[in-house]
C-alpha cells in the first residue's frame, strides 16, 4: 500500500470531493464483494480489502493531507488508528454496502431457524356474471404446503425438536473477520436456518411441510367485479420451523356474459326489434337478471337509442344506489322478403319522398353538400 497510489486504486482525481470519494468506493466495494464474485472469491477479497484500505486513508482529512504530503500511508505514531475504524464515517459507508446487497448491515441480521410466516397464495376463481351479482358460495380444490402430520411439521422422525447447530451456534450465519472488517455468510453446514435435524421424517424429507390438496368454500357476496380479490386468512402456505400460514388471495374473473356487459353497477344489453316497431313504436320483452321487463317503444325510434330502465342493474349496497339497465336498440333490416313485401316495400318507399320522413338523412346530405363546396372552393 506505501507505494501505490491511493487516488489511482479508486479511480479518482487529487483534487476530487469527499463526496465524490465516498461514492467510488461505494461503487468499488460492490463490485468487488467476495460475495458477488464467487468464481474467484480469494482474488475478489484482496481486491476489496485494497479499495477499503485506500479509502480508509483518504475519507480521513488528516490522512490525506498526510499522503499528499509524503505520499505514502504509514501513519504508525501519527495519532491515526490504522488498525481501526479511523476514517469518520467508514462504519456508515460499509453499512451501507451491506444493506444494498444483502438488506441490512453485519450487525442487523436476523436470528434464522425460528419460526417464520408462510407464504401468500393467490387463487384464479372463475364466475358466471350472475354469481358475481346475486353472490354464492363455490368449492375450489388447491395445493398448498401444509404441516407434515407424521412429524407434527417439525421435520424430525421421532417428532423431537431440531438441535442448535454446533457451527453457528444457532445463529445461521457465520462471521469472517479480514483485518479491519468482518462479512457474514450463512452457515454452510446448517444452510442458515441455524439448527439441525439429524434423524428426518420420511414423510417430509425434513421439510416439516407436505403439498396436500384442500377443498375450500369460498363465499362469494353480492356485487364482485372483475379483478376484485377475497381474503382467506391462514389459508396460505404453512410456515417453516412451525410459523403460522400465510393468506390464500381469491381473484375474481368474470366469464362472458351472451346478453348482458357490466360497467360498475350497471349492466348493458342490445335489444334487436323490426323495423315496424321502430317506425310505429311499440312494446318489447327485455331480459334483466331479476328477470323479463317490458319496454315501451316510441314510434320514430332510431338504431343505437338507449332506454334506461332504472334500478335493474346491479344491487347496490348501503353505500350506493342500484344500477341501470341500459337497453341499447338496434333496428333490424328485414331479410328474404316476399315478393308482395318487395312490392309493399317500393310502395312505401314511393310514398315516403319527403324529407319530413327522414330528417337524418337530409341532414347528412346537407353536411355532404356543404363539405364538397368547400372542397371545391379550396382547390
Amino acid at each position: 500500500m506505501s507505494e501505490k497510489d491511493l487516488y489511482k486504486i479508486l479511480g479518482v482525481s487529487r483534487s476530487s470531493s469527499q463526496e465524490d470519494i465516498k461514492k467510488a468506493y461505494r461503487k468499488l466495494a460492490a463490485k468487488h464483494h467476495p460475495d458477488k464474485n464467487l468464481d474467484d472469491p480469494h482474488k475478489s477479497a484482496e481486491k476489496f480489502k485494497e479499495v477499503t484500505q485506500a479509502y480508509e486513508t483518504l475519507a480521513d482529512p488528516k490522512k490525506r493531507q498526510h499522503f499528499d504530503q509524503f505520499g505514502h500511508g504509514d501513519f504508525q505514531g501519527f495519532g491515526g488508528n490504522a488498525g481501526g475504524q479511523s476514517a469518520e464515517g467508514f462504519g456508515d459507508i460499509f453499512d451501507s454496502v451491506f444493506k444494498e446487497f444483502f438488506g441490512g448491515g453485519a450487525a442487523g441480521q436476523q436470528r434464522r431457524g425460528g419460526p417464520q410466516r408462510g407464504s401468500d397464495l393467490m387463487y384464479q376463481l372463475e364466475l358466471t356474471l350472475e354469481q358475481a351479482v346475486l353472490g354464492t358460495t363455490v368449492e375450489i380444490q388447491i395445493r398448498v404446503p401444509s404441516a407434515c402430520e407424521p412429524c407434527r411439521g417439525k421435520g424430525s422422525q421421532s417428532g423431537s425438536a431440531p438441535t442448535s447447530c454446533t457451527y453457528c451456534h444457532g445463529t445461521g450465519q457465520l462471521r469472517m473477520q479480514q483485518g479491519f472488517f468482518s462479512i457474514q455468510q450463512p452457515c454452510h453446514y446448517c444452510h442458515g436456518q441455524g439448527a439441525i435435524i439429524k434423524d428426518p421424517c420420511k414423510a417430509c424429507k425434513g421439510a416439516g411441510r407436505v403439498d396436500k390438496q384442500q377443498k375450500l368454500s369460498v363465499n362469494i357476496p353480492a356485487g364482485v367485479d372483475q379483478g376484485d380479490r377475497l381474503r382467506l386468512s391462514g389459508r396460505g402456505e404453512v410456515g417453516p420451523n412451525g410459523g403460522p400460514a400465510g393468506d390464500l388471495y381469491v381473484e375474481v374473473h368474470l366469464k362472458p356474459h351472451a346478453l348482458f356487459q357490466r360497467e360498475g353497477r350497471n349492466l348493458n344489453i342490445e335489444i334487436p326489434i323490426p323495423f315496424s316497431v321502430a317506425a310505429l313504436g311499440g312494446t318489447v320483452e327485455v331480459p334483466s337478471l331479476k328477470g323479463p321487463l317490458q319496454l315501451k317503444i316510441p314510434a320514430g325510434t332510431q338504431t343505437h337509442k338507449i332506454f334506461k330502465l332504472t334500478g335493474q342493474g346491479i344491487s347496490g349496497s348501503q353505500r350506493h344506489h342500484p344500477g341501470d339497465l341500459l337497453c341499447r336498440i338496434v333496428v333490424e333490416t328485414p331479410v328474404h322478403l316476399t315478393s308482395e313485401q318487395k312490392n309493399l316495400l317500393e310502395k312505401f318507399a314511393g310514398l315516403s319522398q319527403d324529407s319530413t320522413h327522414h330528417p337524418m338523412e337530409k341532414s347528412w346530405f346537407e353536411k355532404v353538400k356543404k363539405f364538397l363546396s368547400d372542397s371545391l372552393k379550396k382547390s
